[in-house]
């Protein structure tokens, strides 16, 4: 895996080993961006089932102000805080390992998110109760972002305003806003 634009355009960061944890293709990770390039700059940003860091990372070398990673996975989290060091991130990086809820309940109450990343395992289904629980929580900005990866055979309905999806083969993203904002 390797960042694709930004800061630390070209260089590779390390994923986990095994098949626990399914990477986003660079093909989707730089539409994805693609997509979001004039929302990056100076965002604060919630990468919630990090993994490698791979969103997160990316985001913060296309000039992302802070990234809050988090990942329920001991080796993941040791993975992302590695990436980060090497990539010279550490600075703009909040990496915790708490189960999701967990995570989501700890940063009630402080600043809002203008990107949420959300990649959970596709088999667990935790993609809607993850979006519910932000939204009650007011964790995304009025304007914000949320980006849930899943698979193209997911019809789920998640709460907030659909603003679209694009699919990439077996992939799709989903991009969410607040229902109130305009």
């Amino acid at each position: 895996m390797r960042i694709i634009s930004g800061t630390a355009r070209g260089r590779n960061i390390e994923a986990p080993e095994g098949r626990s944890t399914r990477p986003t293709l660079d093909r989707i990770k730089e539409s994805l961006f693609g997509i979001l390039q004039m929302d990056v700059p100076n965002a604060r940003a919630l990468d919630l089932f990090s993994g490698s860091g791979n969103l997160g990372l990316e985001a913060l070398s296309r000039g992302a102000r802070e990234v809050v990673f988090n990942d329920s996975q001991a080796e993941c989290v040791r993975l992302i805080q590695k990436n980060a060091e090497k990539l010279g991130f550490l600075d703009r990086a909040v990496i915790m390992q708490r189960d999701y809820a967990a995570c989501l309940a700890f940063l009630s109450g402080k600043p809002p998110f203008d990107l949420i990343f959300l990649d959970p395992p596709y088999h667990r289904n935790l993609a809607a109760p993850a979006a519910e629980q932000i939204f009650a929580l007011g964790l995304l900005a009025k304007d914000g972002r949320l980006i849930i990866e899943r698979d193209a055979k997911d019809d789920t309905v998640y709460p907030g305003k659909l603003l679209s999806v694009r699919k990439y083969g077996d992939t799709e993203l989903v991009f969410l806003t607040n229902p109130e904002s305009e």
